[in-house]
């Protein structure tokens, strides 16, 4: 590989040949290689499949690149200088600069040697390092910001720091810039002294503010001390003068910087007079143009240059060309290193678009924006769209970000966001070669952060030559990403009637009974709804049908179709010849397809794209996988690139049908699950060729962060929230009803002689409803004493309030239809009832409890228990909850139900103790003296939520995104967890990954993990377990701040540690003493999302797996110790290696594939699906070669899933449960792990659940059945379902085919469930015939799922039922057929 990197990348500086990026599929390389190749090269394409070089880290550069030895040493003295910076633009000015003083040769030669901050991680560059500074005279550093890298720098030159005659640290980490000395002055009180020098670093948070502060004091204070006499301040202020030196670094500013601090404090120079000259200032801030004679800092001037420019076309300086921001790095600009910057305007002009480049120097572009982008008269913005090319927050860049500053100052600029990507930490080639694309740290600093200010399309735009350092354009890149700035541009520009919108739905499984899945909502009403609003507005909706029922037939129904057809209405059709010249990339999809057309979305001789037109907006199918019915394709470990009906459809909307924004709508489609990089796409990446140069808005539930965020990075989406449907309490129905009178009759007369008869029936009906399972319950006509008599009678009531209070979401959610005020109840009642310590604001239930003098915790403990009283009072305590909260909706609300929004009626309420409306309800109970004070501050915060959770904005949204404004950023997650994911209609973000798990996290997880070893050593003969499988999910993480890895950590007993800026790159093993227990094992499958969005966690939890591993300890206290040491034995391995516990997907795969083979039946037995499983998830996470990406370990994966006692998930949220998604059991092992295990036991399988106040660690068989009562056969749940039509019949097929999921993974489904589910929806015959009449696809496929649990052994039922089943079937064929005739 050493040879690529001479002469393609060495780029000449007079004129830069643009590379363009390439892919690991030899058809593109033609596209990247500058003309003159080396030969050696173009013939063996094949070197590019490997993965990580070398070292096994992300970049193999070294510091030999940057050392200069002097040759001529005239007998001068040798200074000798080393320094550490983050990115590589100094390296060639300072380069030049050390170039210049050796050839002038005066006072001294300089040897100089320089390291990139990442380069730091390979232990023999660390090496070097430490030996380079052992002679050296001055040692620099700046940007350290990476603290494991920080801490290395810092004990590394802290060991010379005496020695070195100058240490000179530019903004870091205060650990690093402690080491500052400089003569007389130090920063080794940093932090704590009471100079304004140092209060400068103790600014809370605003560290933006802080480098200004910074600038400002750099400004002036060299004036100052000047005339003061001491040493000191003369120290000072040369320290001063070199930060002013390097952050204007040009060569000549660093040749003066050099010879000051060498005169100034080399001892064997101290005589001698080295003459330098003051630093050249450059502005702060302002505007920077290659061809401009000088930087600007007023905008009408550099307009005003602009405008009379000779060299550019009139059509660029029209007042109708588009108008591009670019937001550029100052110290890229002074140390000439700014090709990169330059190819981006000359391309934007190109394309006829004006640009203005803005700069600054400090970290906080946000009054630079404000002030270069907004005409100064008219406050109006100057341009249509903003490119950011630092990749960094607008406000803070990789220090502490200010959001709220930056989401202000772009809120009132109101124009798309882009946020583009020069490549830092890697080179060009390295990049290319990596399937996790761009560097961990990377993502983390410049495209999680930059999404939490709003920022999108994380197209990577520059690379970084090996040998130089400097930064060149990488040409293709460049292309889209201009042309994708001014395509956002544009929508602020066209007039509303003109643009075109193509609207993109989904078919998961591909059946007709499914067109419009989307999670929890009702797709075609709400496309129905956004277009009569967006017709209204003044878009071009020609031919809209009257209802959404209509809408549905029209874009299902092909009517020209002769006979039985099972086609959707065909929009185009796009012959061969015409694909391939409108798809550039179409050859590349033959090695999994072969040639096109091929048999997905083709009648053979075309390509067919599903949908219908109306006006200027298209209703398109988007195509699915393709491979879901084909089970070979399901075991491959690595997923299928799309087919050719898959581009054509993206083809079709971007170059025939020329839309100016594609919407996606709802979660999820497969666009951005589609193989390539997982984060910085090249040009090969399938989603990146795929969305081509759309504009892409995307509708994704806002509690699902994590997949959205994979769309933002993936497909380049503006994400736009929508709500999840109001959540309601399952209730009582049926037995449950029954048995619920019987106790509350029980209680009342528990002590006349009826008791004993009472509880008899209760025994009885309870087995009627298969309680039996869940309880134990005495035989029938057993004698049992009173207190036995209270327990039973306890169990039975605590499980039935708990399936009476469980949240679910009822019916689908409308886009633009905000729930009542009343539908909003059962919502608060659950955000009360958690506390929030950070706002002081104590749960209802706890406050409730406080009155009657009792502590809610134990309430819960003695409700599990079964303890009658406790189960009563709980149940009163939420029925004042209720009661209490309803009351104060109601007085919040008028007649319609709207909650009125005058903070008046609010404060009112507020305002008079005695008639706040929960006081009135709660005097009437045996709460009346609850705590006024903490109830009024709990509900004032109930009043906001309760604003939030009726406010609509998902519309007003999408019309911003439309006309080209800026969407304003919010978190996803749960809404009862964290209230500020309202009111939806915001431009979704997850989190900053290096922010978890946080401290309460911890707290909660530690809980956890104690309640499920306890279960387990209960049902385990007292024995710990030595292994727990479990899964980490990408959205729970967000949601509960990194509760599930907290778990992991809590398990293998070690904790987080988090740096000086709070940010968690650490752990550290908690003693044995301390965690009271042995260390459990774990084997942890990351989802494809979570090793996308948090592979510094996935780092982290490698490290300490085998940092445990590592440990001496005895083997029955550390079973991961003891597990690695057997693998290691067994196959032959070291022991770090035998302790790789983190698995997850190949990069750029998602999911087992188990979930599409059982909704599309195409399995034949439980060890096919076994195997998909063993193929796809037994990629490992390597700490120690972290560049490598997903490397294959199958056998390590499986010996390790060989010793667990238990498989584990987590419930974190209400709206989705194991039988809602299909997620849940495509990562469940229970059933592989028996298989694995010498002793083929069935491991216990455990789901926590954390979506109430009182977390419960239960059985998987135990939460099946509890989802199967709430849910599938519970009347409330699937009325509201039904009542939405078309949508809902597909959902009660969902809930059955993903019961048949656990079945085929688990075995851990009670026979009953399917019985009763045959009772509910088969026997009844008027439910059967709305199903069918609603939607006989879905309606086909419940029968035909009833039919496959049966034939696969799930499901044991009389042979009439069969009969009737195999009847329907065939009946439903008919229908459907004759429905398409």
């Amino acid at each position: 590989m050493a040879s690529l990197v001479s002469s393609p990348f060495t780029l000449p500086n007079s004129k830069v040949e643009h590379l363009s990026s390439i892919s690991q599929k030899h058809y593109f390389l033609h596209s990247f290689l500058p003309k003159k190749t080396n030969p050696t090269f173009s013939k063996s394409p094949k070197k590019f499949q490997c993965n990580a070089i070398g070292n096994g880290l992300f970049t193999q550069t070294t510091q030999e690149v940057r050392r200069i030895v002097p040759e001529n040493l005239k007998g001068l003295t040798t200074v000798k200088i080393v320094y550490v910076v983050l990115e590589a633009q100094y390296q060639s000015a300072l380069t030049a600069a050390v170039q210049t003083l050796n050839k002038n040769g005066e006072f001294a030669s300089f040897e100089v040697v320089g390291y990139l901050v990442e380069e730091l991680r390979d232990e023999n560059a660390y090496k070097t390092f430490c030996k380079d500074l052992e002679d050296a005279n001055i040692f620099i550093g700046s940007l350290i910001f990476v603290e494991e890298l920080a801490l290395k720098v810092k004990s590394a030159v802290e060991k010379e720091r005496d020695r070195l005659d100058a240490v000179l640290v530019f903004p870091s980490m205060p650990e690093v810039m402690r080491l500052n000395k400089l003569g007389s002055f130090s920063m080794s009180q940093l932090g704590q002294s009471k100079s304004p020098f140092f209060q400068l670093f103790k600014k809370k948070k605003s560290s933006a503010g802080f480098s200004d502060q910074m600038l400002k004091l750099v400004r002036t204070l060299p004036k100052v001390l000047k005339y003061l006499p001491s040493d000191k301040a003369q120290d000072a202020r040369l320290y001063i003068l070199s930060l002013q030196f390097w952050l204007g670094g040009s060569p000549d500013n660093l040749v003066n910087f050099l010879k000051m601090v060498s005169g100034s404090y080399v001892p064997a120079l101290k005589g001698v007079k080295m003459d330098y000259s003051d630093p050249v200032l450059y502005l702060d801030s302002g505007i920077w143009h290659p061809l401009a004679p000088c930087m600007y800092d007023d905008v009408k001037e550099y307009l005003n240059w602009y405008a009379t420019r000779r060299d550019a076309n009139e059509k660029v300086k029209s007042s109708n060309a588009p108008v591009i921001g670019l937001v550029l790095q100052r110290s890229h600009i002074v140390t000439g290193d700014e090709s990169h910057y330059v190819a981006v305007i000359m391309e934007l002009e190109a394309r006829g678009a004006k640009v203005i480049p803005i700069f600054a120097g400090g970290l906080d572009f946000s009054g630079p924006v404000e002030r270069y982008f907004t005409d100064p008269i008219t406050k109006k913005p100057l341009v249509n769209s903003v490119v950011s090319l630092t990749g960094f927050a607008l406000v803070g860049g990789p220090a502490r970000q200010d959001h709220p500053r930056a989401i202000e100052a772009l809120m009132k600029l109101d124009v798309p966001y882009i946020v583009a990507l020069p490549l830092v930490f890697q080179t060009t080639e390295e990049w290319l070669n990596s399937t996790l694309g761009l560097h961990p740290i990377q993502v983390a600093l410049q495209v999680a952060l930059p999404e939490l200010d709003g920022g999108m399309e994380p197209i990577v735009f520059s690379g970084r030559d090996p040998r130089t350092g400097k930064s060149h354009a990488l040409h293709k890149r460049v292309e889209q990403l201009c042309t994708r700035a001014i395509k956002w541009g544009d929508l602020k520009r066209k007039s509303k009637a003109e643009k075109k919108l193509a609207i993109t739905v989904f078919s998961f499984p591909p059946d007709k009974g499914n067109v419009g899945t989307a999670a929890y909502l009702n797709v075609f009403a709400s496309i129905y709804s956004v277009l009569k609003d967006l017709k209204k507005d003044g878009y071009n909706v020609e031919g809209l049908p009257e209802t959404s029922a209509e809408l549905i037939e029209e874009v299902i129904h092909d009517k020209e179709a002769q006979f039985s057809s099972p086609n959707l209405n065909v929009a185009y059709k796009m012959n061969v010849r015409e694909y391939q010249k409108l798809t550039p990339y179409a050859t590349a999809l033959e090695e999994n397809w072969g040639k096109a057309p091929g048999n997905l979305n083709s009648d053979g001789e075309n390509l067919l794209v599903y949908g219908k037109q109306y006006g200027n907006v298209f209703i398109g199918v988007q195509p699915t996988f393709g491979y879901e019915g084909d089970p070979m394709r399901l075991l491959f470990s690595k997923s299928a690139s799309p087919h050719h009906g898959f581009a054509a459809y993206y083809s079709f909307v971007e170059k025939i049908f020329k839309a100016d924004a594609v919407l996606h709508f709802g979660t999820h489609g497969s666009l951005e699950f589609m193989p390539g990089k997982q984060v910085g796409m090249s040009d090969a990446c399938f989603p990146d060729s795929l969305i081509g140069n759309i504009p892409n808005i995307y509708y994704y539930a806002a509690n699902n962060p994590s997949e959205a965020t994979i769309a933002k990075r993936r497909s380049y989406a503006n994400t736009i929230s929508y709500l999840t449907p109001p959540a309601e309490n399952a209730g009582l129905y049926k037995g449950l009803k029954q048995l619920s009178e019987l106790i509350a009759s029980y209680q009342s007369l528990k002590d006349s002689g009826r008791g004993p008869q009472i509880v008899s029936s209760i025994i009885s009906t309870a087995r009627q409803c298969n309680l039996d399972k869940d309880v134990d319950l005495p035989d029938e006509g057993q004698e049992i004493d009173a207190k036995e008599r209270d327990l039973v009678v306890g169990k039975v009531y605590s499980k039935i309030m708990e399936i009476e209070s469980r949240l679910l979401p009822c019916g689908l959610h409308v886009i633009g239809e905000p729930p009542t005020a009343m539908e909003a109840v059962a919502t608060l009642v659950n955000i009360a009832a958690l506390d929030r310590a950070e706002d002081d604001i104590s749960s209802l239930p706890s406050i409730l409890a406080a009155t009657v003098g009792r502590n809610i915790e134990e309430i819960f403990r003695g409700n599990d228990n079964g303890v009658l009283r406790d189960v009563e009072l709980l149940r009163q305590i939420t029925e004042a909850s209720r009661g209490a909260i309803s009351a104060f909706v109601e007085r919040s609300t008028n007649s319609k139900g709207q909650v009125v929004d005058n903070s008046d009626k609010l404060t009112s309420l507020l305002g008079f103790g005695i008639n706040e409306p929960w006081i009135q309800y709660l005097s009437n109970t045996q709460f009346y003296r609850a705590d006024r004070e903490k109830l009024r501050v709990l509900f004032q915060f109930l009043g906001e939520c309760l604003k939030l959770i009726v406010a609509n904005n998902e519309v007003g949204s999408l019309k911003q995104a439309l006309e080209g404004k800026y969407v304003e950023p919010g978190p996803g997650g749960d809404p009862i967890r964290n209230p500020k994911v309202l009111p939806t209609g915001k431009n979704i973000h997850a989190l900053d990954p290096q922010a978890i798990p946080t401290t309460a996290a911890l707290q909660s997880a530690k809980i956890v993990v104690e309640r499920l070893l306890e279960r387990q050593k209960v049902d385990n003969g007292g024995k710990y377990p030595e292994t727990v499988a479990l899964v980490l999910w990408g959205t729970d993480n967000i949601k509960t701040y990194g509760e599930s890895l907290a778990q992991v950590m809590w398990m293998i007993g070690v904790r987080p540690v988090s740096d000086t800026l709070g940010r968690v790159n650490r752990v550290e093993p908690v003693s044995l003493e301390e965690l009271g227990r042995p260390r459990v094992d774990v084997v942890v499958n990351c989802s494809g999302v979570f090793r996308d969005l948090f592979i510094n966690q996935m780092n982290l939890l490698d490290r300490g797996i085998k940092m445990v591993a590592e440990l001496d300890e005895p083997e029955d206290q550390n079973f991961v110790r003891k597990h690695a040491l057997e693998q290691a034995k067994t196959l032959g391995i070291d022991v770090r290696e035998a302790a790789t516990r983190v698995f997850s997907n190949a990069s750029g795969s998602y999911s087992s594939n188990i979930n599409l083979a059982v909704e599309n039946s195409s399995w034949n037995d439980e060890k096919q699906l076994q195997d998909m499983y063993l193929s796809r998830k037994s990629f490992a996470f390597d700490c120690d070669a972290p560049g490598a990406g997903m490397m294959e370990k199958r056998k390590v994966f499986e010996m390790a899933l060989s010793t667990a006692d238990a498989t584990f998930q987590n419930l974190d949220s209400s709206e989705i449960s194991l039988t809602d998604v299909s997620h849940y059991f495509d990562s469940d092992p229970t059933n592989l792990v028996q298989n694995l295990r010498k002793d083929g036991k069935k491991p216990s399988a455990y789901i926590a659940d954390t979506t109430t106040a009182n977390a419960q660690v239960r059985t998987l068989s135990e939460t099946v059945r509890l989802d199967a009562r709430t849910k599938l056969l519970n009347p409330k749940w699937y009325e509201g379902m039904l009542s939405t039509g078309y949508e809902g019949v597909r959902e009660i097929e969902k809930r059955l085919t993903n019961t048949v999921g656990w079945s085929a993974t688990s075995g851990q489904v009670d026979n009953w469930v399917y019985e009763e589910a045959n009772t509910t929806f088969i026997k009844d015959e008027e439910m059967l015939n709305r199903l069918m009449n609603t939607n006989p696809n879905s309606f086909r496929k419940l029968l035909q799922t009833f039919l496959e649990a049966n034939g696969r052994g799930y499901w044991d039922t009389s042979e009439e039922n069969i009969e009737k089943l195999k009847q329907l079937y065939s009946e439903v064929e008919d229908k459907i057929e004759g429905i398409d005739r």
